[in-house]
């Protein structure tokens, strides 16, 4: 009986290993160059951590289980309250800023579709100790370098930036209660996934004031300096106002800005955002979300840890992986794995010093591999061919005086070396 993966999860063989691994060495190469340091935590944590974070519900949302001792814990489905409680252990002896990134495995009990599995990796960079939106600008700045880093043109993705400052004190200047503030937060992180008649439909149910509604709907649409006129400036307003154009001149500063706009329909679903927001989609509409974040500044204290600023991001390799495939920046850019030296020889009864030249070779750090089955000279030169090897080391009756026939598998040219020289000039 053939037992399939589990569904909403994948199997690596050896050709998508290579675009993981690719994926993955991009985001700590680009995380490292921008003065991020790696760490990670466990696969499984108590269940009640992610509990703090997103409520009970969450709980049908990820993997959860007991243990033996009837403790109650949870696959991980993100890595930030790992952070936060690593951070809040270690407070008062790490310096600050941290700049932390992480590649975790995460697994999330949802039902699996385009760009969104069941287990997945999530590049993840966080900036805590910095209260200043000088640490969201080196935060989406990090996050384009990588996408620049992939080829990704600002044609194909944008950095969809906002404010939950601002979204919060707008909505409360035209007139929402306290109390509504997150229901409607959840509405609006749909506008741009709705049918606008749809959207307007479910708005007037949630605000039957028609003027009040058409505020919302201006909102929703109003470049970064229409915004005062809309809802009506007060200290709040003005104050994110102020913040988010002060994004905009850091991130031109940086050279990134023609990545990214200003769009106020970006809310973000989780709750614990409290200023910045951001995310990034590919331009076409036609994918999820690629990744996002924003400032996060209660969310240590959540966790039992001081108040302290935080902000970060999150990007999945899913969508990634589909976007960059269908903008063909795959092909050209994974590194194929290619054999340095193929070791073979015309008669078997050399064979044991095929054995000693592939381990001498691999000795000096090159790659080096051989026939397990030494058939003609033919077939192993077949095999060479086929393990993509730059050279192949041919042995025969010249070894009895230290020589050995090299052949250069892309031009055909072959020639006689000393075994000796040979081994001397490969680096260590």
């Amino acid at each position: 009986m053939k037992i399939p993966p589990v569904k909403g999860t994948r199997d690596f063989y050896p050709p998508d290993m290579a675009v993981r691994n690719w994926i993955i060495d991009g985001w700590k190469k680009v995380s490292v160059r921008n003065g991020f340091v790696e760490y990670d935590g466990p696969i499984f944590e108590y269940l009640k951590m992610f509990q703090i974070k997103s409520g009970d519900e969450i709980a049908e949302q990820l993997f959860s289980l007991k243990d033996r001792g009837g403790r109650e814990l949870a696959l991980r489905p993100e890595i930030t309250p790992t952070l936060a409680r690593m951070v809040n252990q270690q407070i008062n002896s790490l310096p600050r800023p941290i700049k932390w990134f992480s590649v975790p495995r995460l697994c999330r009990a949802e039902r699996p579709q385009k760009g969104r599995l069941r287990e997945f990796f999530q590049w993840n960079i966080d900036i805590i100790g910095v209260d200043d939106v000088l640490a969201d600008a080196e935060v989406i700045f990090t996050t384009v370098d990588y996408l620049r880093e992939v080829g990704l043109k600002p044609r194909d993705v944008q950095v969809k930036i906002s404010s939950r400052k601002l979204l919060a004190s707008s909505l409360r200047n035209i007139g929402i209660p306290e109390n509504q503030l997150d229901s409607l937060y959840a509405l609006l992180d749909k506008y741009s996934k709705m049918p606008r008649d749809g959207f307007e439909k479910i708005l007037s149910e949630q605000v039957p004031d028609s003027r009040m509604a058409k505020k919302i709907m201006d909102l929703m649409n109003a470049a970064l300096s229409e915004v005062a006129e809309i809802v009506g400036a007060n200290a709040g307003v003005e104050d994110a106002i102020q913040e988010l154009a002060r994004l905009q001149e850091l991130l031109t500063q940086m050279g990134v800005w023609q990545y990214c706009g200003f769009y106020p329909s970006i809310v973000r679903g989780l709750a614990y955002y409290t200023g910045v927001v951001f995310e990034v989609h590919e331009v076409a509409g036609e994918l999820r979300a690629i990744g996002g974040g924003g400032r996060f500044d209660n969310l240590l204290h959540d966790f039992g840890g001081p108040q302290i600023p935080a902000t970060g991001m999150g990007m999945g390799d899913c969508v990634l992986e589909i976007l960059l495939r269908e903008k063909g920046l795959l092909d050209n850019q994974v590194p194929q794995q290619k054999l340095d030296y193929f070791v073979a020889c015309v008669d078997a009864k050399f064979f044991p010093h095929v054995l000693e030249i592939t381990a001498a070779i691999r000795r000096k750090k090159a790659s080096a591999n051989f026939s397990y089955k030494t058939g003609g000279l033919s077939r192993q030169l077949k095999e060479a061919s086929a393990q993509d090897a730059e050279k192949c080391i041919i042995i025969g009756e010249e070894f009895k005086n230290g020589q050995l026939v090299v052949k250069d598998m892309a031009t055909g040219q072959q020639e006689l070396v000393n075994f000796d020289e040979f081994l001397s000039q490969l680096k260590c």
